[in-house]
């Protein structure tokens, strides 16, 4: 790889690192994947604000379904005792 490219590969690379760094430190609870999903979508024009809007409601939604999930299983283990 020619030098210049090099250089902006490792750029890059940092500064995803320290993006996923501050995304830890504020509990986004967005792995290394959603996060670069995210920025991806930001860099190509989607509103930040309705993203993160959207984030949030599906962090929610999934968090309610294991909670029911979890529900379920304590009760038909408890049925079965």
């Amino acid at each position: 790889m020619p030098e210049p490219v090099n250089h902006q590969v490792n750029a890059a690379r940092k500064t995803f690192q320290t993006l996923y760094q501050i995304s830890k430190l504020l509990n986004t609870n967005l792995d290394p994947t959603t996060l670069s999903i995210c920025i991806r979508l930001c860099e190509n024009g989607v509103n930040p604000h309705a993203l993160a809007t959207v984030v949030k409601e599906l962090q929610r939604e999934v968090k309610a379904m294991n909670d029911a999930q979890l529900e379920s299983s304590a009760s038909k283990t408890s049925t079965t005792k």
